[in-house]
Protein backbone atom coordinates (compact mmCIF):
# COMPACT_ATOMS: atom_id res chain seq x y z
CA UNK A 1 0.00 0.00 0.00
CA UNK A 2 1.21 3.55 -0.75
CA UNK A 3 -0.20 6.89 0.15
CA UNK A 4 1.81 10.02 -0.40
CA UNK A 5 1.40 13.91 0.44
CA UNK A 6 -0.58 15.81 -1.82
CA UNK A 7 1.05 19.47 -1.64
CA UNK A 8 5.00 17.68 -1.82
CA UNK A 9 7.51 20.28 -2.97
CA UNK A 10 8.40 19.55 -6.90
CA UNK A 11 11.41 17.97 -6.46
CA UNK A 12 11.08 14.90 -4.03
CA UNK A 13 8.95 13.34 -0.96
CA UNK A 14 10.17 10.59 1.07
CA UNK A 15 8.46 7.67 1.79
CA UNK A 16 8.88 5.30 5.53
CA UNK A 17 7.44 2.14 6.30
CA UNK A 18 8.30 0.71 10.08
CA UNK A 19 6.46 -1.94 11.94
CA UNK A 20 6.56 -3.42 15.26
CA UNK A 21 6.06 -6.92 16.64
CA UNK A 22 3.00 -6.52 18.07
CA UNK A 23 1.07 -9.59 16.49
CA UNK A 24 2.69 -10.28 13.39
CA UNK A 25 6.13 -9.54 11.78
CA UNK A 26 8.47 -7.31 12.71
CA UNK A 27 8.79 -5.10 9.44
CA UNK A 28 12.13 -2.60 8.13
CA UNK A 29 12.02 0.87 8.10
CA UNK A 30 12.81 2.63 4.95
CA UNK A 31 13.35 6.15 3.70
CA UNK A 32 13.20 6.80 -0.13
CA UNK A 33 13.87 9.83 -2.01
CA UNK A 34 13.45 10.76 -5.86
CA UNK A 35 13.19 13.17 -7.73
CA UNK A 36 9.54 14.12 -9.49
CA UNK A 37 10.12 12.73 -12.81
CA UNK A 38 12.17 9.39 -12.15
CA UNK A 39 10.31 6.39 -13.31
CA UNK A 40 8.19 5.42 -10.36
CA UNK A 41 4.95 4.14 -9.14
CA UNK A 42 1.93 6.33 -9.59
CA UNK A 43 -1.39 6.88 -7.83
CA UNK A 44 -4.16 8.83 -9.15
CA UNK A 45 -6.34 10.54 -6.27
CA UNK A 46 -9.43 11.84 -7.99
CA UNK A 47 -9.95 15.00 -6.37
CA UNK A 48 -8.09 17.60 -4.18
CA UNK A 49 -8.45 19.22 -0.97
CA UNK A 50 -9.11 22.67 -2.52
CA UNK A 51 -10.21 23.77 -5.70
CA UNK A 52 -6.96 24.73 -6.74
CA UNK A 53 -5.64 21.29 -7.03
CA UNK A 54 -6.36 19.24 -9.87
CA UNK A 55 -8.96 16.74 -10.51
CA UNK A 56 -6.20 13.82 -11.79
CA UNK A 57 -3.15 14.45 -9.75
CA UNK A 58 -0.22 12.06 -9.70
CA UNK A 59 1.40 11.33 -7.16
CA UNK A 60 4.48 9.04 -7.40
CA UNK A 61 6.14 6.04 -5.80
CA UNK A 62 10.08 5.61 -5.82
CA UNK A 63 11.28 2.86 -7.94
CA UNK A 64 10.55 -0.99 -6.59
CA UNK A 65 8.81 0.81 -3.62
CA UNK A 66 6.46 -2.05 -3.08
CA UNK A 67 9.28 -4.71 -3.27
CA UNK A 68 11.98 -3.09 -0.84
CA UNK A 69 8.96 -2.43 1.71
CA UNK A 70 7.36 -6.23 0.88
CA UNK A 71 10.82 -8.30 2.27
CA UNK A 72 9.07 -8.15 6.21
CA UNK A 73 5.39 -8.29 5.21
CA UNK A 74 4.96 -10.45 2.38
CA UNK A 75 8.20 -13.01 3.25
CA UNK A 76 8.21 -16.53 2.18
CA UNK A 77 4.54 -15.76 0.55
CA UNK A 78 4.65 -18.33 -2.37
CA UNK A 79 4.22 -21.70 -0.35
CA UNK A 80 0.51 -20.34 1.22
CA UNK A 81 -0.27 -17.79 -1.44
CA UNK A 82 0.63 -15.26 1.41
CA UNK A 83 -0.55 -14.64 4.55
CA UNK A 84 -3.09 -12.23 4.53
CA UNK A 85 -4.78 -9.91 7.36
CA UNK A 86 -5.58 -7.40 6.58
CA UNK A 87 -6.81 -5.08 3.99
CA UNK A 88 -7.06 -1.51 3.37
CA UNK A 89 -8.27 1.33 1.73
CA UNK A 90 -8.66 4.52 -0.14
CA UNK A 91 -11.11 5.99 -1.48
CA UNK A 92 -12.25 8.66 -4.25
CA UNK A 93 -15.09 10.43 -2.91
CA UNK A 94 -13.48 13.15 -1.27
CA UNK A 95 -10.75 15.46 -1.01
CA UNK A 96 -7.35 15.50 -0.59
CA UNK A 97 -4.84 16.91 2.55
CA UNK A 98 -4.17 20.65 1.92
CA UNK A 99 -1.11 20.59 4.27
CA UNK A 100 1.40 17.83 2.72
CA UNK A 101 1.56 15.11 5.24
CA UNK A 102 5.83 14.66 4.09
CA UNK A 103 5.28 10.59 4.40
CA UNK A 104 3.85 8.21 2.40
CA UNK A 105 2.25 5.08 3.01
CA UNK A 106 4.11 1.67 3.32
CA UNK A 107 3.10 -1.83 1.82
CA UNK A 108 2.80 -2.86 5.43
CA UNK A 109 -0.12 -0.76 6.01
CA UNK A 110 -1.92 -2.94 3.82
CA UNK A 111 -4.01 -0.25 1.68
CA UNK A 112 -6.48 -0.11 -0.78
CA UNK A 113 -6.98 3.13 -3.18
CA UNK A 114 -10.35 3.41 -4.54
CA UNK A 115 -9.48 5.40 -7.66
CA UNK A 116 -10.39 5.44 -11.01
CA UNK A 117 -7.21 4.65 -13.54
CA UNK A 118 -5.49 7.07 -16.02
CA UNK A 119 -5.27 6.00 -19.51
CA UNK A 120 -1.75 5.98 -18.92
CA UNK A 121 -1.06 4.12 -15.59
CA UNK A 122 -1.71 0.45 -15.23
CA UNK A 123 -2.34 -2.19 -12.43
CA UNK A 124 1.09 -4.01 -11.04
CA UNK A 125 1.46 -7.43 -11.73
CA UNK A 126 2.66 -7.86 -8.68
CA UNK A 127 -0.29 -9.19 -6.28
CA UNK A 128 0.31 -6.45 -3.82
CA UNK A 129 -2.92 -4.27 -5.10
CA UNK A 130 -0.75 -1.17 -5.62
CA UNK A 131 -1.21 0.80 -8.82
CA UNK A 132 2.65 0.62 -10.67
CA UNK A 133 3.52 2.67 -14.03
CA UNK A 134 4.10 0.22 -16.35
CA UNK A 135 4.93 -3.27 -15.15
CA UNK A 136 1.58 -4.94 -16.41
CA UNK A 137 -0.34 -4.68 -19.32
CA UNK A 138 -3.45 -2.54 -19.02
CA UNK A 139 -5.31 -5.68 -20.32
CA UNK A 140 -5.14 -6.75 -17.12
CA UNK A 141 -8.08 -4.15 -15.84
CA UNK A 142 -10.29 -6.71 -17.33
CA UNK A 143 -10.55 -7.85 -13.56
CA UNK A 144 -11.98 -4.90 -12.95
CA UNK A 145 -14.20 -4.51 -15.58
CA UNK A 146 -15.53 -7.76 -15.23
CA UNK A 147 -15.92 -7.43 -11.12
CA UNK A 148 -18.26 -4.06 -12.17
CA UNK A 149 -20.51 -6.21 -14.54
CA UNK A 150 -21.45 -8.17 -10.74
CA UNK A 151 -23.76 -5.51 -8.51
CA UNK A 152 -24.44 -7.30 -5.57
CA UNK A 153 -21.79 -8.26 -2.35
CA UNK A 154 -22.83 -11.89 -2.83
CA UNK A 155 -22.31 -12.47 -6.71
CA UNK A 156 -18.92 -10.57 -5.88
CA UNK A 157 -17.75 -12.57 -2.69
CA UNK A 158 -18.10 -15.75 -5.10
CA UNK A 159 -16.87 -14.53 -8.46
CA UNK A 160 -14.73 -11.30 -7.68
CA UNK A 161 -11.18 -11.53 -8.83
CA UNK A 162 -11.66 -15.57 -9.88
CA UNK A 163 -13.86 -15.99 -12.89
CA UNK A 164 -14.19 -12.39 -12.91
CA UNK A 165 -11.03 -11.88 -14.12
CA UNK A 166 -8.66 -14.33 -12.91
CA UNK A 167 -4.68 -14.09 -13.77
CA UNK A 168 -4.22 -17.31 -13.72
CA UNK A 169 -4.77 -19.63 -16.66
CA UNK A 170 -6.73 -22.78 -15.82
CA UNK A 171 -9.97 -24.49 -16.41
CA UNK A 172 -10.66 -25.12 -12.21
CA UNK A 173 -13.48 -23.56 -10.69
CA UNK A 174 -11.23 -22.60 -7.28
CA UNK A 175 -8.09 -20.27 -7.67
CA UNK A 176 -4.54 -22.41 -7.18
CA UNK A 177 -2.50 -22.09 -4.76
CA UNK A 178 0.62 -21.07 -6.87
CA UNK A 179 3.63 -22.72 -4.63
CA UNK A 180 6.91 -21.20 -5.55
CA UNK A 181 9.40 -18.73 -4.82
CA UNK A 182 10.81 -17.21 -8.23
CA UNK A 183 8.98 -16.42 -11.67
CA UNK A 184 11.56 -17.34 -14.69
CA UNK A 185 12.29 -15.60 -18.00
CA UNK A 186 12.00 -17.25 -21.19
CA UNK A 187 15.31 -15.59 -22.41
CA UNK A 188 17.59 -12.76 -21.82
CA UNK A 189 15.69 -10.39 -23.91
CA UNK A 190 12.33 -10.32 -22.04
CA UNK A 191 14.13 -10.30 -18.78
CA UNK A 192 15.54 -7.17 -19.53
CA UNK A 193 11.78 -6.01 -21.49
CA UNK A 194 10.67 -7.06 -17.46
CA UNK A 195 13.34 -4.49 -16.19
CA UNK A 196 12.32 -1.66 -18.29
CA UNK A 197 8.38 -2.08 -17.82
CA UNK A 198 7.26 -3.95 -20.88
CA UNK A 199 6.46 -7.76 -19.70
CA UNK A 200 4.87 -8.37 -16.38
CA UNK A 201 6.28 -10.71 -13.44
CA UNK A 202 6.08 -11.33 -10.26
CA UNK A 203 9.80 -12.20 -10.52
CA UNK A 204 9.92 -13.48 -6.96
CA UNK A 205 7.63 -14.87 -4.20
CA UNK A 206 7.89 -11.91 -1.88
CA UNK A 207 7.08 -9.58 -4.32
CA UNK A 208 3.92 -11.15 -5.34
CA UNK A 209 2.02 -14.43 -5.67
CA UNK A 210 -1.09 -14.85 -7.90
CA UNK A 211 -3.23 -16.52 -5.45
CA UNK A 212 -2.68 -13.37 -3.56
CA UNK A 213 -3.61 -11.16 -6.46
CA UNK A 214 -6.93 -12.79 -6.59
CA UNK A 215 -7.47 -12.57 -3.12
CA UNK A 216 -6.67 -8.78 -3.27
CA UNK A 217 -9.14 -8.45 -6.29
CA UNK A 218 -12.00 -10.07 -4.59
CA UNK A 219 -11.54 -7.52 -1.73
CA UNK A 220 -11.10 -4.36 -3.66
CA UNK A 221 -14.77 -5.41 -5.42
CA UNK A 222 -16.13 -5.73 -1.69
CA UNK A 223 -15.16 -2.68 -0.86
CA UNK A 224 -15.37 -0.63 -3.64
CA UNK A 225 -11.50 0.06 -3.80
CA UNK A 226 -9.26 0.07 -6.86
CA UNK A 227 -6.49 -1.79 -4.80
CA UNK A 228 -6.18 -3.91 -2.09
CA UNK A 229 -2.90 -5.32 0.02
CA UNK A 230 -2.69 -8.16 2.61
CA UNK A 231 -0.02 -8.42 4.80
CA UNK A 232 0.82 -10.82 7.86
CA UNK A 233 -1.39 -9.21 10.54
CA UNK A 234 -3.74 -6.80 11.79
CA UNK A 235 -1.72 -5.37 13.85
CA UNK A 236 1.10 -5.20 11.36
CA UNK A 237 -1.09 -3.22 8.82
CA UNK A 238 -2.29 -1.08 11.72
CA UNK A 239 1.62 -0.19 12.73
CA UNK A 240 2.62 0.61 9.19
CA UNK A 241 -0.26 2.61 8.40
CA UNK A 242 0.20 4.83 11.38
CA UNK A 243 4.17 4.62 10.87
CA UNK A 244 3.65 5.69 7.29
CA UNK A 245 0.97 8.25 7.39
CA UNK A 246 2.01 10.18 10.40
CA UNK A 247 5.38 12.34 10.02
CA UNK A 248 7.73 12.27 12.51
CA UNK A 249 6.43 15.20 15.40
CA UNK A 250 3.12 14.73 13.90
CA UNK A 251 -0.24 13.92 15.57
CA UNK A 252 -3.37 12.06 15.28
CA UNK A 253 -6.73 11.40 16.91
CA UNK A 254 -8.34 8.08 18.09
CA UNK A 255 -11.13 6.93 20.10
CA UNK A 256 -10.96 5.42 23.70
CA UNK A 257 -12.43 2.08 22.84
CA UNK A 258 -10.02 0.32 20.46
CA UNK A 259 -8.29 -2.89 20.19
CA UNK A 260 -6.15 -3.10 23.12
CA UNK A 261 -2.35 -3.31 21.22
CA UNK A 262 -3.53 -0.59 19.16
CA UNK A 263 -3.81 1.66 22.30
CA UNK A 264 -0.53 0.67 23.79
CA UNK A 265 1.14 1.35 20.32
CA UNK A 266 -0.11 4.62 20.24
CA UNK A 267 0.57 5.33 23.96
CA UNK A 268 3.36 3.90 24.21
CA UNK A 269 5.97 3.33 21.07
CA UNK A 270 4.84 6.28 18.86
CA UNK A 271 5.79 9.08 21.55
CA UNK A 272 9.00 7.58 20.88
CA UNK A 273 8.29 8.77 17.21
CA UNK A 274 7.64 12.35 18.17
CA UNK A 275 4.03 11.63 17.40
CA UNK A 276 1.56 12.57 19.49
CA UNK A 277 -2.39 11.97 19.63
CA UNK A 278 -5.47 13.28 20.82
CA UNK A 279 -8.03 10.47 22.66
CA UNK A 280 -11.75 11.10 22.56
CA UNK A 281 -15.20 9.34 22.88
CA UNK A 282 -16.34 8.01 19.79
CA UNK A 283 -19.03 10.32 20.04
CA UNK A 284 -17.54 13.37 21.66
CA UNK A 285 -17.42 15.37 18.01
CA UNK A 286 -16.39 18.71 19.43
CA UNK A 287 -13.71 17.28 20.88
CA UNK A 288 -12.79 15.91 17.45
CA UNK A 289 -13.22 20.18 16.47
CA UNK A 290 -10.89 20.90 18.88
CA UNK A 291 -8.37 18.74 18.33
CA UNK A 292 -8.15 19.46 14.70
CA UNK A 293 -8.23 23.68 15.79
CA UNK A 294 -5.61 23.21 17.83
CA UNK A 295 -2.97 20.20 16.08
CA UNK A 296 -1.75 19.79 12.31
CA UNK A 297 -3.61 16.67 12.67
CA UNK A 298 -2.50 14.21 10.08
CA UNK A 299 -4.63 11.20 10.64
CA UNK A 300 -8.05 10.68 12.44
CA UNK A 301 -8.08 6.74 13.26
CA UNK A 302 -10.80 4.57 14.88
CA UNK A 303 -12.74 1.29 14.81
CA UNK A 304 -16.44 1.55 13.91
CA UNK A 305 -17.58 -0.85 15.31
CA UNK A 306 -15.02 -0.38 18.08
CA UNK A 307 -13.67 -3.46 20.35
CA UNK A 308 -15.25 -4.61 23.00
CA UNK A 309 -18.51 -1.76 23.20
CA UNK A 310 -19.28 -1.75 19.40
CA UNK A 311 -19.20 2.26 19.71
CA UNK A 312 -20.36 3.74 16.02
CA UNK A 313 -18.57 6.45 15.17
CA UNK A 314 -20.16 8.57 11.75
CA UNK A 315 -18.08 8.06 9.65
CA UNK A 316 -19.58 10.32 6.53
CA UNK A 317 -19.34 13.67 9.13
CA UNK A 318 -16.07 12.74 10.41
CA UNK A 319 -14.57 12.56 7.26
CA UNK A 320 -16.19 15.63 6.07
CA UNK A 321 -14.84 17.31 9.35
CA UNK A 322 -11.30 16.09 9.23
CA UNK A 323 -10.91 16.91 5.36
CA UNK A 324 -11.80 20.34 5.46
CA UNK A 325 -8.95 20.19 7.81
CA UNK A 326 -6.50 18.36 5.52
CA UNK A 327 -6.72 15.45 7.69
CA UNK A 328 -6.94 11.69 6.59
CA UNK A 329 -9.69 9.40 8.18
CA UNK A 330 -8.61 5.54 8.88
CA UNK A 331 -11.44 3.35 9.78
CA UNK A 332 -10.84 -0.35 10.88
CA UNK A 333 -14.02 -1.84 9.92
CA UNK A 334 -12.92 -5.29 11.38
CA UNK A 335 -15.94 -5.59 13.51
CA UNK A 336 -18.39 -4.85 10.11
CA UNK A 337 -17.11 -6.24 7.62
CA UNK A 338 -17.63 -5.22 3.78
CA UNK A 339 -20.95 -6.45 3.88
CA UNK A 340 -22.44 -4.40 6.69
CA UNK A 341 -20.76 -1.31 6.15
CA UNK A 342 -18.35 0.45 3.08
CA UNK A 343 -17.11 3.30 4.91
CA UNK A 344 -14.88 4.34 1.63
CA UNK A 345 -18.46 5.03 0.16
CA UNK A 346 -19.06 7.00 3.07
CA UNK A 347 -16.24 9.58 2.77
CA UNK A 348 -13.19 7.41 4.95
CA UNK A 349 -9.86 7.45 2.94
CA UNK A 350 -8.65 4.36 4.54
CA UNK A 351 -10.01 1.10 5.28
CA UNK A 352 -8.54 -1.59 7.39
CA UNK A 353 -9.77 -5.40 8.11
CA UNK A 354 -8.67 -8.21 10.31
CA UNK A 355 -8.97 -10.62 7.50
CA UNK A 356 -9.11 -13.91 9.59
CA UNK A 357 -12.19 -12.21 11.36
CA UNK A 358 -15.22 -12.14 9.49
CA UNK A 359 -14.16 -12.06 5.97
CA UNK A 360 -12.23 -15.54 6.23
CA UNK A 361 -14.70 -17.14 8.79
CA UNK A 362 -12.99 -20.18 9.45
CA UNK A 363 -10.20 -19.26 12.07
CA UNK A 364 -7.57 -19.68 9.70
CA UNK A 365 -5.54 -17.00 7.58
CA UNK A 366 -3.23 -18.28 4.12
CA UNK A 367 -4.64 -16.55 0.98
CA UNK A 368 -6.30 -19.55 -0.90
CA UNK A 369 -8.41 -20.43 2.40
CA UNK A 370 -9.62 -16.60 2.89
CA UNK A 371 -9.96 -16.83 -1.32
CA UNK A 372 -12.51 -19.86 -0.25
CA UNK A 373 -14.01 -18.58 3.20
CA UNK A 374 -14.98 -15.06 1.38
CA UNK A 375 -17.50 -17.10 -1.35
CA UNK A 376 -19.55 -17.65 1.88
CA UNK A 377 -19.09 -14.22 3.64
CA UNK A 378 -22.73 -12.60 2.86
CA UNK A 379 -24.10 -16.07 3.89
CA UNK A 380 -22.03 -15.96 7.40
CA UNK A 381 -22.54 -12.82 7.85
CA UNK A 382 -26.29 -12.63 7.27
CA UNK A 383 -26.46 -15.52 9.67
CA UNK A 384 -24.67 -13.80 12.60
CA UNK A 385 -26.54 -10.65 11.78
CA UNK A 386 -29.75 -12.30 12.46
CA UNK A 387 -28.44 -14.59 15.39
CA UNK A 388 -26.67 -11.56 17.19
CA UNK A 389 -29.40 -8.96 17.26
CA UNK A 390 -31.82 -11.59 18.46
CA UNK A 391 -29.39 -12.68 21.01
CA UNK A 392 -29.00 -9.47 22.07
CA UNK A 393 -32.59 -8.64 21.93
CA UNK A 394 -33.16 -11.57 24.65
CA UNK A 395 -29.83 -10.88 26.75
CA UNK A 396 -31.16 -7.14 27.37
CA UNK A 397 -34.60 -8.75 28.64
CA UNK A 398 -32.74 -11.41 30.91
CA UNK A 399 -32.50 -10.17 35.15
CA UNK A 400 -28.91 -12.35 35.05
CA UNK A 401 -27.52 -9.57 32.46
CA UNK A 402 -26.56 -6.05 33.28
CA UNK A 403 -26.22 -4.24 30.61
CA UNK A 404 -25.76 -5.04 26.51
CA UNK A 405 -23.77 -3.68 24.03
CA UNK A 406 -24.58 -4.02 20.83
CA UNK A 407 -25.50 -1.46 17.86
CA UNK A 408 -28.65 -2.96 16.69
CA UNK A 409 -30.33 -1.93 19.93
CA UNK A 410 -32.03 1.20 20.51
CA UNK A 411 -30.26 1.25 24.00
CA UNK A 412 -27.23 1.44 22.47
CA UNK A 413 -25.78 5.08 22.20
CA UNK A 414 -24.97 5.24 18.56
CA UNK A 415 -27.50 3.13 17.57
CA UNK A 416 -28.94 5.63 15.44
CA UNK A 417 -25.81 6.30 13.52
CA UNK A 418 -25.64 2.26 12.94
CA UNK A 419 -29.17 2.38 11.14
CA UNK A 420 -27.14 5.02 9.02
CA UNK A 421 -24.69 3.74 7.76
CA UNK A 422 -24.91 -0.12 8.08
CA UNK A 423 -26.94 -2.62 6.85
CA UNK A 424 -26.35 -5.42 9.59
CA UNK A 425 -25.42 -4.71 13.13
CA UNK A 426 -22.24 -7.84 13.33
CA UNK A 427 -22.14 -10.82 15.05
CA UNK A 428 -20.78 -9.97 17.94
CA UNK A 429 -22.39 -8.77 21.22
CA UNK A 430 -20.66 -7.83 24.67
CA UNK A 431 -22.37 -7.31 28.10
CA UNK A 432 -22.23 -7.62 31.39
CA UNK A 433 -23.41 -10.28 33.54
CA UNK A 434 -24.51 -9.81 37.43
CA UNK A 435 -21.73 -10.69 39.30
CA UNK A 436 -17.90 -10.19 39.58
CA UNK A 437 -14.85 -12.17 38.14
CA UNK A 438 -15.42 -15.30 39.30
CA UNK A 439 -18.84 -15.02 38.55
CA UNK A 440 -18.46 -14.46 34.91
CA UNK A 441 -15.69 -17.14 34.48
CA UNK A 442 -18.46 -19.55 35.80
CA UNK A 443 -20.83 -18.45 33.39
CA UNK A 444 -18.14 -18.82 30.64
CA UNK A 445 -17.15 -21.97 31.48
CA UNK A 446 -20.53 -23.22 31.92
CA UNK A 447 -21.15 -22.65 27.75
CA UNK A 448 -20.83 -26.02 26.09
CA UNK A 449 -21.08 -24.56 22.56
CA UNK A 450 -18.14 -21.38 21.96
CA UNK A 451 -14.42 -21.56 22.38
CA UNK A 452 -12.94 -19.82 24.95
CA UNK A 453 -10.53 -17.74 22.31
CA UNK A 454 -9.17 -14.23 21.50
CA UNK A 455 -10.75 -13.84 18.09
CA UNK A 456 -14.25 -13.58 16.48
CA UNK A 457 -16.21 -13.58 13.44
CA UNK A 458 -15.76 -17.22 12.44
CA UNK A 459 -18.22 -20.03 11.88
CA UNK A 460 -17.63 -21.40 15.54
CA UNK A 461 -19.03 -19.28 18.02
CA UNK A 462 -16.23 -17.52 20.11
CA UNK A 463 -16.64 -15.90 23.42
CA UNK A 464 -13.95 -14.16 25.57
CA UNK A 465 -13.78 -12.42 28.98
CA UNK A 466 -11.85 -9.38 28.07
CA UNK A 467 -10.68 -9.01 31.89
CA UNK A 468 -8.70 -12.25 31.99
CA UNK A 469 -8.25 -12.27 27.64
CA UNK A 470 -7.36 -8.90 26.70
CA UNK A 471 -6.84 -7.04 30.12
CA UNK A 472 -5.14 -9.21 32.41
CA UNK A 473 -1.98 -8.08 33.45
CA UNK A 474 -3.69 -4.68 35.17
CA UNK A 475 -5.44 -4.51 38.03
CA UNK A 476 -8.99 -4.15 38.38
CA UNK A 477 -9.16 -0.37 39.24
CA UNK A 478 -6.90 0.23 36.04
CA UNK A 479 -9.02 -2.26 33.94
CA UNK A 480 -11.89 0.05 34.84
CA UNK A 481 -10.38 3.36 33.43
CA UNK A 482 -10.65 1.57 30.29
CA UNK A 483 -14.36 0.71 31.09
CA UNK A 484 -13.60 -2.62 31.42
CA UNK A 485 -15.62 -4.47 34.03
CA UNK A 486 -14.63 -7.85 35.68
CA UNK A 487 -18.32 -9.17 34.55
CA UNK A 488 -17.76 -7.93 30.90
CA UNK A 489 -18.45 -10.79 27.94
CA UNK A 490 -17.73 -10.65 24.71
CA UNK A 491 -19.76 -13.05 22.69
CA UNK A 492 -18.69 -13.92 19.07
CA UNK A 493 -21.96 -15.76 17.63
CA UNK A 494 -21.05 -18.41 14.91
CA UNK A 495 -23.41 -19.96 11.98
CA UNK A 496 -24.54 -22.77 14.49
CA UNK A 497 -28.65 -22.64 15.33
CA UNK A 498 -30.06 -19.76 17.45
CA UNK A 499 -32.01 -21.78 19.38
CA UNK A 500 -28.81 -24.05 20.38
CA UNK A 501 -27.14 -20.83 21.47
CA UNK A 502 -29.66 -19.63 23.14
CA UNK A 503 -30.46 -22.95 25.03
CA UNK A 504 -26.25 -22.88 25.92
CA UNK A 505 -26.81 -19.45 27.49
CA UNK A 506 -29.59 -19.97 29.14
CA UNK A 507 -28.26 -22.69 31.26
CA UNK A 508 -25.23 -21.37 31.87
CA UNK A 509 -26.65 -18.22 33.30
CA UNK A 510 -28.79 -20.69 35.44
CA UNK A 511 -25.51 -21.83 36.71
CA UNK A 512 -24.66 -19.07 38.34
Amino acid sequence: MAVSSVCCPPKFFSVTAAASDCRGDSGAHLRSEFPSGAASSRLLFPRSCTSGLSSALILRFPPNFVRQLSTKSRRNCSNIGVAQIVAASWSNNHSLPENPLSAAAAADAAATVAIPIDEDVVTLAGGNGTSVQSQIPAADSKAATAAASLSFDGSLAVHAGERAGRGITTDAITTPVVNTSAYWFKNSNELIDFKEGRHASFEYGRYGNPTTKALEEKMSALEKAESTLFVSSGMYASVGMLTALVPAGGHIVTTTDCYRKTRIFIQNELPKMGISATVIDPADMDSLKSALDQNNVSLFFTESPTNPFLRCVDIEFVSKLCHSKGTLVCIDATFASPVNQKALTLGADIVLHSATKFIAGHNDNAAYMILRGMKTLHLRVQQQNHTALRMAQFLEEHPKITRVYYPGLPSHPEHHIAKQQMTGFGGVVSFEVAGDLRTTMKFIDSLKIPYIAPSFGGCESIVDQPAIMSYWDLSSSERATYGIKDSLVRFSFGVEDFEDLKADIVQALENI
